[in-house]
């Protein structure tokens, strides 16, 4: 069974059994995340929303991607700024994906 869903401005093409990193989630590690804003599943696509339909998925851990690099300037004026940033993410196993009949 696939579906999409929405979480964190993003969509996500899943199905049961794999590994998702998405924006970072109020969630303890180990703890459960229920995710109601499911576009499709299984051929049924909803209008904007799939009524009955859940995304169920664990969460893994928490963390942060690599740093990257921002850097600003404008020529000739002696401007210049550096400055890193690293994204937290949420590391989530999709469990599994109910659809309402």
């Amino acid at each position: 069974m696939k579906a999409v869903f929405v979480t964190g401005g993003k969509q996500y093409y899943v199905q049961e059994g794999d590994v998702i990193y998405v924006e970072k989630l109020d969630a303890e590690a180990g703890s459960e995340v229920t995710f109601d804003d499911v576009l499709f599943v299984d051929n049924k696509a909803g209008n904007p929303y799939v009524k009955g339909a859940k995304v169920i998925c664990d969460v893994e851990k928490h963390g942060k991607q690599k740093k990257i690099i921002v850097f600003k300037y404008r020529p000739k004026k002696k401007y210049r700024k550096k400055q890193g940033h690293r994204q937290p993410y949420t590391k989530l196993v999709v469990k599994k994906i109910v659809s309402h009949d």
